[in-house]
């Protein structure tokens, strides 16, 4: 069984400002001396199943990362491609660049360090029986559903979970339903969504809290140490 890795890193990181590292970008924000995305790659370069890695950015990063993952002599096959102006837009491009006997596609977020190798590869063998598998977290605030500030219900956190990554699919599903997806591939906070939205059963694996996705400078914060408790 092939599986391709897609890890989107074209974004801006609007939400982090500029860190002490002197770039907003938090995927190439440093933890501990290295990138959060290097951190990122080597999790899945653990991974017994995984069989390729794909890196989608911007342009003008595709270079520098090159010499940035040469460093790491990784000992599967780990390429960049062009991103695209959205998270959607990258999949997409990477998706084009898989070779056409891949079996599952597993798109993570780039930055989310944490991930658990073990976990990876629960998720990709529960995609491989049921063609869709995500990780997600239940809320541990209670949720409100709101209009215009006004809270019009409370939601049961029984029903509720929080989606992370990775998120797997068997590549002919989740290529049809960017493919079918329409205006909602801009709207898609999440591939899960829009292979539910095509039909498609999505099946969800709990994730730990470590499984902490670097977005905000205190995040960030909590990402140095929990790596610092780690090492």
């Amino acid at each position: 069984m092939n599986v391709s890795v897609i890890l989107p890193a074209a974004g801006l990181g609007t939400r982090m400002g500029r860190e002490k590292s002197g770039t907003s970008r938090k995927q190439f924000m440093l933890l501990e001396g290295a990138p959060i995305l290097i951190h990122t790659i080597r999790k899945f370069l653990l991974c017994p199943s995984v069989t390729e890695i794909v890196v989608a950015l911007r342009t003008e990063d595709m270079d520098w990362a090159r010499g940035l993952i040469h460093q790491e002599h990784p000992s599967k096959p780990l390429r960049v491609v062009e991103g695209g102006e959205s998270r959607q837009e990258s999949v997409e491009h990477a998706l084009a660049s898989l070779p056409p006997n891949t079996d599952l596609v597993a798109v993570h977020d780039a930055v989310r360090p944490f991930i658990d190798s073990e976990l990876v590869e629960k998720v990709i063998a529960e995609a491989a029986k049921t063609g869709a598998a995500i990780v997600g977290i239940v809320p541990v605030d209670t949720v409100k559903q709101v209009h215009k500030n006004k809270i019009r219900s409370t939601l049961s956190r029984e029903h509720l979970v929080l989606a992370q990554t990775p998120q797997v699919f068997r590549v002919p599903a989740l290529r049809d339903a960017l493919a079918e997806g329409g205006q909602r591939v801009a709207e898609a906070s999440d591939d899960a969504w829009l292979v539910e939205k095509a039909g498609g059963k999505v099946l969800i694996h709990p994730s730990p809290p470590e499984n902490l996705k670097v977005t905000t400078p205190l995040d960030l914060r909590v990402a140095e140490l929990l790596l610092a408790a780690r090492n």
